[in-house]
């Protein structure tokens, strides 16, 4: 597999690097070589999947992983789990492909453990660090449990997020495990301008904030109707036994 740190060394000292032009060379590799790469790919949400399944599924075998234990309320995680899986299936009937879907347990405790302090920080700041951090950690481990060759994230999607940070740290987070970062910079090629387009084709709910309690409460969200729409939205549905055909499995087992 390929180590992205091997390109970035050959690059200009200091000068901005381009994460979607460095994941293109990674590609160009893997066809050179004949290679079809499996990758875990983090995701927060459904709009965030849309453009990145459609851009990596032509070159790569992608597994998408919800590891979003920074969402709250309970209700509105288990809604976006939900729609992202009904996107994933909608997305593979159009399409033909296999994309695959994982999810890891809700734990939002993991969540307020690591951002305690870091609480009153802005959008963007440190608390977002930390989480794009415990995020792309939890995506790393999982990827060398199941034999994936890359983990990545789809974050860097977002106009509101800076991919220049969660590349740095995704690169960090590799040299701790066994397994290879895919850079990206999701938004380049007019790609979240994509992601809204696929929105409105498949019908994709887009909620109004990033996800934590913190980031809700400084855009003045009213989490107590988003509470109750969240619970009425998910009263009747089950990902699992609606989208069987989407569960990643390991080793013959559906999990």
């Amino acid at each position: 597999m390929i180590d992205v740190e091997n390109i970035l060394e050959k690059m200009k000292p200091n000068q901005k690097i381009n994460y979607d032009w460095v994941m293109q060379q990674m590609v160009k590799q893997w066809q050179a070589s004949d290679i079809r790469p499996k990758i875990l790919m983090h995701v927060c949400c459904a709009p965030c999947s849309t453009y990145t399944l459609e851009y990596l599924s032509q070159w790569a075998d992608v597994t998408i992983y919800f590891a979003n234990s920074n969402i709250h309320p309970k209700d509105e995680y288990y809604r976006r789990e939900y729609v992202t899986q009904k996107f994933v299936h909608d997305f593979n009937k159009n399409t033909g492909y296999s994309v695959q879907f994982l999810s890891a347990p809700y734990e939002p405790n993991e969540f307020f453990k690591i951002v305690h302090g870091l609480e009153e920080e802005p959008e963007g700041g440190d608390r977002c660090k930390v989480c794009y951090d415990f995020r792309l950690d939890k995506t790393a481990e999982k990827a060398v449990e199941l034999g994936f060759d890359y983990f990545g994230s789809a974050l860097t999607i977002s106009p509101h997020k800076n991919s220049q940070t969660i590349n740095t740290i995704g690169i960090d987070v590799q040299k701790i495990y066994d397994t290879q970062y895919l850079p990206s910079d999701l938004k380049k090629n007019k790609g979240y301008q994509r992601s809204v387009e696929m929105c409105k084709d498949y019908d994709i709910y887009r909620q109004c904030y990033c996800g934590c309690i913190f980031g809700a409460k400084d855009q003045g969200i009213n989490l107590l109707q988003i509470k109750k729409d969240a619970k009425a939205f998910v009263s009747d549905k089950d990902g699992k036994e609606e989208f069987p055909n989407i569960r990643f499995t390991f080793n013959g087992k559906s999990m």
